[in-house]
This record gives C-alpha cells, structure tokens and sequence, in this order.
C-alpha cells in the first residue's frame, strides 16, 4: 500500500538557523509539500505544539534553556503520536537511549543529507 505522505507537517527545533535551514531545504526537496514550522528553543516549540501539532519533528538537544530531550518528553505527553527525531553531536550512550525511551530515532549530528535521510525513514515508520 502505498502511503499519501502529502500535506504533511514537520516541526524543526534547533538553535542554530543554519543547521534549521539545512534539514528544511533537504526535507522540502525530498517533500515539496510538506509545511515547515521552526524554533530556535525546546520552550518555542512546545508552545508551537500546542497551537499546531506537527506530524513530525527533529529537535536538537543541546540549546539554550531547555534541552531538547526535555521538549521531545513534553511534547509526546500530551501528542504522543507525533513522530521525533532527536539531532545531536553529543553520541554518548546516555543521550541514545533516552532517545529510545521516548520512542524518538536518535540521529548524530552533522546534519547532512544521510542524517535527515535517517530521520525521514524513521517517520516512514508509522504507515
């Protein structure tokens, strides 16, 4: 069965513009109609959430106030079907499995074409 991925949208959280317009760029080239929301902060995107939920989102740990895992915890609490890819140059074990405990892929940073690929498979997922 093929899945209609289309009208899709994703929630990209990371503090950094550049790594922000990087992932939406690839994102948008593998999926032109997907809507792109943004937030520099895990506080930013939480209140984003609560106005529009994403399908998706990828979230960077490591930014200023709340990190990201903390904002991906909030988030599923109250939309758990929202699928989360956590981006990080921090690969310790640590930081993986609470990844894996909040049913996010964990996706090492660079981002680069091969880590939002990882990312996108992991939303594939949920056909």
């Amino acid at each position: 069965m093929v899945m209609n991925d289309s009208g899709k949208t994703i929630l990209i959280v990371d503090d950094s513009k550049v790594s922000r317009m990087v992932i939406k760029a690839h994102v948008l080239a593998a999926h032109p109609d997907w809507k792109v929301m943004e937030a520099g902060t895990g506080e930013e995107a939480i209140a984003l959430v609560e106005k529009t939920v994403p399908d998706y989102c990828t979230m960077d740990i490591n930014m200023p106030g709340m990190p990201g895992t903390d904002a991906a915890a909030q988030i599923l609490q109250s939309h758990p079907a929202v699928r989360i890819a956590i981006f990080s140059a921090n690969i310790q074990e640590t930081v993986q499995s609470r990844a894996h405990q909040l049913g996010a892929v964990f996706v090492a940073k660079p981002v680069t074409e091969k880590s939002i690929g990882q990312a996108l498979q992991h939303f594939k997922g949920d056909a």
